[in-house]
């Protein structure tokens, strides 16, 4: 079993941005079989009272996810990538998020628990859109087999 530390919980990670972009949005909503024209044309989108063609709420993990990969491979957190499961994550949603967007996400190492032999690795996003307002909030939990608290 190997060590582990908590002194990185309540690091925080360089923020990064992304882009919003139409045709992102429309290939992400193919992919996932979204439908909702609100997702595919810019005049479906504002009837519906859009800004422009809005993205489907799970496409926050293409603009968020980034900013989480350095926090997965920071020395500090200290976390045996090789022997990770993904353990779940969550959401929160605010304002919607449309092309033209840019969405700047911060990433918080929040906890580590370790049970059983294993190492729960809390980490926290906030995504903000370019006035401030948040449009999501993630939880991201990771599981590390093989570690003593």
């Amino acid at each position: 079993m190997a060590p582990v530390s908590t002194e990185a919980v309540g690091k925080t990670f360089a923020p990064t941005t992304y882009e919003v972009g139409l045709e992102k949005i429309r290939e992400y909503a193919n992919a996932i079989g979204e439908q909702n024209p609100v997702h595919h044309d810019r005049e479906a989108a504002q009837a519906a009272g859009f800004r422009d063609v809005v993205a489907p709420p799970m496409f926050c993990v293409v603009y968020s996810s980034p900013s989480l990969i350095p926090a997965l491979f920071d020395p500090e957190v200290g976390m045996n990538f090789a022997a990770m499961v993904h353990g779940g994550q969550e959401f929160v949603w605010g304002e919607p998020v449309c092309s033209g967007d840019r969405i700047t996400t911060t990433a918080k190492f929040v906890s580590l628990d370790v049970r059983g032999g294993m190492g729960f690795y809390v980490f926290e996003t906030e995504s903000v859109n370019d006035d401030g307002a948040e449009v999501v909030r993630g939880t991201w939990t990771n599981i590390v087999r093989g570690v003593d608290g």
